[in-house]
């Protein structure tokens, strides 16, 4: 046998040693995780209490996923069903099974990422469309490409954490025969998807750069960014819900453009909270991966750091409940609690500027996300930092430059009000220019209905939108506003309605008044209609009182439907109703046949009042009357098979006039104590209320309590320049006021 001289052994022993340094360098995790926030959060374990408890809750999911075993179906259901839970399942799993292999670098985590992706790998070629054909755009995995775009967001995460630990046959493998493969199925073989501006198109972009990021792909990156190359035509698609949306060709595209046009200057998204929600995750998990591989975007600062705005944004679109504002297409309910807030809460800390009031959020959140930003914010609560967030009044703008309508916030205490007067929202969009709600500590007083739709759950429509949400809950006759010759806003046409929007007018909080007012002059034609409402503390009353003045221009002969979804039981009226012992549907389409007429009464006298009980409190309604008016007591249900619809109870102000002036009054007041059988304070006290001065320009209302204080309230339609002096000749006399409006008692 030949030795090898010394001077070769030398050589061969530096090139190992160079191959084993070489290889022995850790280049992943580099999206979400880094190397040093890895290290970090291994050297705090047994630390921080919340952050230990995220992790310990993580573990226990995962370990019981891999106990049960690694399972990928063939794709069949819809949302709800048993392939498709299971593969959303494993994605979730994935993710977190990565984060827990490099926090505690046990293998059987990396092992069952491997292994599951493998199976993915391998049944990934065989798989056409998914059999379900209910999607614009049908997925793989999934009955449509946005949950495909949630499993590869998710799973670039978790691929990763492990992405140096498999060997480069695995890597390579993988990356050929599965990720290449679903990133372009995602993007350009499907770009009516991947090329829009939408919270499905945030998803795609997110998925096709993470997976690009991780696994070096320059293209994958570019497309993700600046979109296709390519403009998707413009078309009448089938949307998910089971009608039709128009895809206009995008001229821009990609995740950039999304930033761009989705949000406004103040953080609103213009398909509403619910949307927002669900579309922030990643929107702020791609934007991390960016900060983190291409720091030279600077991301985070992006348009002034709106992503992160984004989030403040979010907060404050919540109830004293935490839970969104069902605008537009939401299930109620949605809440801070849910995932993706969890994740967006720490993330707006950590890169925010460390706002110690949203570490009371995170705290009531009770976990937090496993990384950098999570360690921080659990951390800092360890150290007791954590201080109330407070919740303001806030108008929030619509529109990519901010001047495309918005929703007004006034808040007292744990009273909310909401009124909207945004972009129609696209697809997701209602057709409830000037709506409003109304919450106090309970929840809601006067409700939004949201959608039709229960998400996730099998039994309807496969969790999916039902047909109702086309037929009742889109329409404007389901929102709390006016509904002019029983027509919906824009005649039901969603691509008229996002032509324009609301017209903010005023908004104003001070101590005791606080004010917001919009116009609407496109919902119908040659229609003008204005909404101000007031939340103003009186001191005789226990809550501060809503004043809510809805005036309209408008020919001669129209009729008026002002409904009010109250939340409760009716309780008593200053008005005898006509009950109808035979039901029938208020009318054939624009969602009155969902509509059942329980009673009504063509009232009369000076005003109409109405109590109703919710959750061991009171609350009444007044309104003046004209001659003619009707209330009409209505009910949810008509014309629902399948009962998808809740049967919610409705009052409805019914009017034939040509301009004209609603006057509401809204009141919160009294108790009942169970256990003693003890009511309090259940009658309203308000007296009596009275316009005593409308036209186009100015509206002056007075209103007096049962004990004899006299208010009157006063505003300017047209003009809002603070300085200027109003005077009208009212029925009570002479009305005087500088400024847009004016607040004040008159009988002292």
């Amino acid at each position: 046998m030949k030795r090898l001289s010394p001077i070769l052994i030398v050589f061969i022993f530096l090139a190992c040693n160079e191959k084993v340094n070489k290889d022995s360098i850790k280049e992943h995790p580099n999206l979400i995780l880094t190397i040093k926030a890895v290290n970090s959060m291994r050297a705090s374990l047994g630390e921080i209490s919340l952050f230990d408890q995220s992790v310990e809750e993580i573990r226990a999911q995962v370990d019981a996923e891999i106990e049960f075993g690694i399972e990928v179906p063939i794709p069949k259901d819809l949302a709800g069903g048993y392939t498709h839970e299971r593969h959303k399942t494993n994605f979730f799993t994935m993710q977190k099974a990565g984060v827990l292999f490099q926090i505690t670098a046990e293998e059987k985590y990396a092992i069952y990422i491997r292994d599951m992706l493998l199976k993915y790998a391998e049944m990934w070629p065989t798989i056409g469309k998914h059999p379900a054909e209910k999607s614009y755009a049908r997925g793989k995995l999934f009955w449509q490409c946005l949950n495909d775009a949630n499993w590869l967001v998710y799973t670039s995460q978790g691929y990763d954490c492990i992405y140096d630990w498999l060997d480069g046959q695995t890597r390579e493998k993988l990356n050929k025969e599965l990720f290449r493969p679903y990133a372009e199925y995602i993007s350009v073989e499907n770009p009516q998807f991947f090329n829009r501006i939408h919270n499905h198109s945030t998803w795609g972009n997110a998925a096709v750069g993470m997976i690009g990021l991780v696994i070096g792909d320059k293209e994958l990156v570019n497309w993700s960014l600046y979109g296709l190359d390519i403009e998707v035509p413009g078309d009448i698609v089938k949307d998910n819900d089971g009608g039709t949306i128009q895809i206009d060709g995008q001229k821009e595209a990609g995740f950039l453009a999304q930033i761009d046009h989705s949000f406004s200057p103040d953080g609103y998204y213009t398909e509403g909270p619910y949307y927002q929600r669900y579309a922030i995750y990643p929107f702020l998990v791609f934007a991390q991966g960016l900060a983190n591989k291409m720091p030279e975007l600077d991301i985070l600062n992006y348009r002034n750091g709106l992503l992160l705005k984004a989030v403040g944004a979010l907060i404050n679109q919540t109830n004293s409940k935490g839970e969104f504002f069902p605008i537009n297409d939401a299930q109620k309910g949605m809440s801070l609690a849910s995932r993706e807030l969890v994740y967006a809460v720490s993330m707006a800390y950590y890169y925010g500027g460390n706002d110690t009031g949203l570490l009371s959020i995170i705290k009531g959140q009770n976990r937090v996300p496993l990384n950098d930003s999570g360690l921080a914010a659990a951390k800092a609560i360890e150290e007791g930092k954590a201080k109330k967030y407070v919740y303001k009044s806030i108008e929030l703008s619509d529109g990519a430059s901010g001047n495309e309508g918005g929703i007004g916030i006034l808040r007292s205490d744990d009273l909310t009000l909401v009124m909207k007067y945004a972009k129609h929202g696209m697809g997701h969009g209602h057709f409830d220019r000037l709506g409003f709600l109304l919450y106090d500590e309970t929840g809601e007083v006067i409700q939004d209905y949201g959608s039709a739709r229960w998400v996730n759950i099998e039994h309807k429509d496969g969790g999916g939108y039902l047909k109702e949400n086309h037929s009742w809950a889109k329409e404007t006759i389901a929102h709390n506003t006016l509904v002019i010759n029983k027509d919906s806003h824009f005649n039901g046409n969603v691509k008229e309605a996002d032509k324009t929007s609301g017209t903010p007018y005023y908004f104003t909080v001070d101590s005791q008044v606080q004010i917001v007012s919009a116009q609407e002059i496109n919902a119908y034609k040659n229609i003008e209609m204005q909404r101000t409402m007031a939340m103003v503390g009186i001191k005789e009353l226990e809550k501060p009182l809503v004043i809510d003045l809805f005036s309209v221009q408008a020919p001669e002969g129209s009729r008026y439907d002002l409904p009010l979804y109250y939340i409760g039981e009716f309780m008593s009226s200053n008005q005898k109703f006509k009950a109808n012992n035979n039901l029938i549907p208020m009318g054939k389409e624009s969602g009155y046949q969902h509509l059942w007429a329980e009673a009504q009464v063509d009232v009369n006298g000076g005003i109409y009042n109405m109590t109703w009980f919710n959750k061991k409190k009171f609350y009444s309604v007044t309104s003046t009357i004209e001659s003619g008016d009707t209330m009409i007591l209505a009910r949810i249900g008509a014309n629902d098979p399948n009962f998808n619809l809740r049967r919610d109870p409705s009052v409805i102000h019914r009017r034939t006039a040509g301009n004209t002036l609603f006057a509401n009054l809204y009141e919160i007041h009294g108790g009942y104590d169970y256990s003693s059988e003890r009511p309090l304070n259940l009658f309203s006290s308000i007296a009596n209320l009275k316009v005593i001065y409308q036209s186009s320009e100015f509206v002056v209302i007075q209103f007096q309590l049962k004990s004899g204080e006299e208010y009157q309230f006063s505003f300017s339609l047209k003009d809002n320049n603070e300085t200027n002096m109003h005077s009208v000749e009212s029925s009570t006399g002479k009305v005087e006021w500088q400024g847009t409006y004016d607040f004040k008692t008159i009988n002292n």
